[in-house]
């Protein structure tokens, strides 16, 4: 039988994890209160505290409530109705995601304003987006993937005999929807809005390309601009403080939610409703959406590229696409060998060891902590320990690695729940080693796992720019860090061969993904028997129910 405790070298991955997350933080915190007593008082109660904080309480709301207006119905579109084609909303759902947020607010403010694209092509001088409206509308356009893709795997598998229930007591469809529906997709929508909530309040390059005030842009003002380290170093505390109450509040939220299926052996899929005349509206919302948060970055995006083309330029894009490329592969590789051994003791013996359960929540600590402030307490905790480590690639690629750790254990965790361990078990029965029962019977079987969450990760540092920005060595040039620089002087023209290329690598990554995880669309009316998917929570989601042959409801 499988031992109940960790084996001590899946264990020292998992302390190498816990002290590099809380370390640096913890340093953070003495940091912060290394000021005289005076000092403090007038840095903890400025009225400039409550200001951001309610700028960024206040923006992260509104963007959720946004992400919510876009993400549900284009989910009920390529779930529940007779749109086609499907492939074509799953496509809008998800490529926006593959676009950086910093990208996105180039494209938007490179197209507006005086000389810009709109006004070049139509003369038209489309004012130009700023302030709480610009920021909203670029993080709205950019993250709302995050609650479709749940969203989506919720109205897929969510049991019809509650709406079909619903529909017998005389409810109508609208009725149904909002009573029965709406309801059921709270752990969906909890679990997206959590991820959306975590990115807006992590975010400095949305707000302070807009000018909108947040803790994370009054923290990269305060360390690059101001060199006020205590007040920084409170900021990012206050931030984490913000953090932490999401965090409470998701929980919370998500106490008692029990949605078991009605009818666990009928699997089967709710009725397809026929849009008839709302087919017409429906096609306008997805081809606006496809329009705002596709063409107009990517169309702005190639004409800045060819209006002002520099082919000398092409040698310093090659050596940041090199750059990045590079550090995103080892941060991938890095990340998922820590991820395996956090996943593996979670799995194997998370129901037995509370040591166990705590090291893997660690790794999601890391995540949860914005990237900003965590990049900041890895400088103050590496000047102060071991100075020659700051600004390296070695501690460049350890913060990737502990800031992203969260996104590889969850592929690797789905992945190990179809490797039973009794196969290991039987291995074991045959001769071989725990070791090579590990090599041979278990690491064959989880292998997709294993790729999703190096992809996954690779993705997300080819995008990532406050802990590229804060500790990666001097010259250290990448296309996400090119791309900011460039923007901020407002030479749009030398930004996009870089915009466009970090645009096109995620585009393609995340398509990769994409169909690893779903998988060719199955047709309707067939059995289907999908994989299970792994992966993040936005791609976590029960097996396909058969397709329902009656006929649809009208709308």
């Amino acid at each position: 039988m499988t031992s109940r405790r960790p084996p001590l070298l899946l264990l020292l991955p998992a302390v190498f994890t816990v002290l590099g997350v809380l370390l640096p933080l913890g340093y953070l915190v003495l940091r912060a209160f290394g000021a005289e007593a005076e000092e403090l008082r007038e840095i903890v109660f400025r009225t400039r505290n409550l200001e951001l904080a309610g700028n960024t309480l206040g923006l992260t709301a509104a963007v959720l409530a946004c992400t919510t207006a876009i993400a549900l119905p284009l989910a009920f579109l390529a779930t529940r109705t007779d749109f086609r084609p499907r492939r074509l909303l799953m496509l809008l759902g998800v490529l926006p995601l593959a676009i950086p947020g910093y990208v996105g607010a180039y494209a938007l403010i490179a197209a507006s304003g005086f000389g810009g694209t709109i006004q070049t092509l139509t003369g038209i001088n489309w004012p130009g987006p700023s302030g709480f409206g610009g920021a909203l509308g670029v993080l709205t356009l950019f993250t709302f993937p995050y609650l479709f893709l749940n969203l989506h795997a919720a109205l897929r598998a969510q049991d019809p005999a509650l709406e079909d229930a619903a529909r017998l007591l005389g409810r109508t469809p609208l009725q149904t929807f909002w009573a029965v529906t709406v309801p059921h997709l709270r752990p969906a929508w909890l679990s997206g809005a959590l991820l959306t909530g975590l990115h807006v309040l992590g975010d400095f390059s949305v707000v302070s390309l807009m000018r909108y005030p947040t803790f994370s842009a009054a923290i990269y003002q305060q360390y690059t601009a101001a060199y006020d380290r205590v007040y920084s170093a409170w900021l990012a505390l206050l931030l984490l403080l913000l953090t932490a109450f999401v965090l409470w509040l998701e929980a919370r939220l998500m106490r008692g939610v029990s949605l078991s299926r009605v009818s666990p052996g009928g699997a089967r899929q709710p009725g397809t409703v026929r849009l008839g005349w709302a087919v017409v509206p429906a096609w306008a919302f997805a081809l606006t959406l496809a329009g705002a948060a596709l063409v107009v970055p990517l169309g702005t995006v190639l004409f800045w590229l060819t209006r002002d083309f520099n082919p000398a330029a092409l040698a310093d894009l090659w050596v940041a696409a090199q750059t990045a490329l590079g550090a995103a592969a080892v941060a991938a590789v890095t990340t998922t060998l820590l991820a395996f051994p956090l996943a593996y003791i979670g799995s194997r013996y998370g129901q037995h060891s509370r040591w166990a359960r705590l090291t893997e929540r660690a790794a999601y600590l890391g995540y949860a902590t914005p990237p900003l402030a965590f990049a900041l307490a890895l400088v103050f905790f590496s000047l102060q320990v071991t100075p020659s480590l700051y600004q390296t690639l070695p501690l460049l690629v350890a913060a990737y690695t502990l800031h992203f750790v969260a996104e590889a254990v969850g592929p690797i965790r789905t992945s190990l729940t179809k490797a039973t361990p009794r196969l290991e078990e039987a291995a074991r029965v045959l001769g071989l080693s725990p070791l090579r029962a590990l090599t041979r019977v278990t690491l064959p079987l989880i292998r997709p796992g294993l790729w999703v969450s190096a992809a996954f990760v690779f993705l997300s540092v080819l995008k990532e720019l406050p802990l590229t920005l804060l500790l990666s060595p001097t010259g250290f040039d990448t296309l996400a860090r090119n791309v900011w620089t460039y923007t901020e002087e407002a030479q749009y023209a030398a930004a996009a061969p870089y915009a466009l290329a970090l645009a096109l690598s995620g585009a393609l990554l995340t398509l990769l993904i994409l169909r690893r995880e779903t998988g060719e669309a199955q047709p309707q009316g067939k059995q289907v028997t999908p994989r299970r998917r792994s992966g993040s929570a936005a791609l976590n989601a029960p097996p396909t129910p058969e397709a329902n042959p009656t006929q649809g409801t009208p709308l």
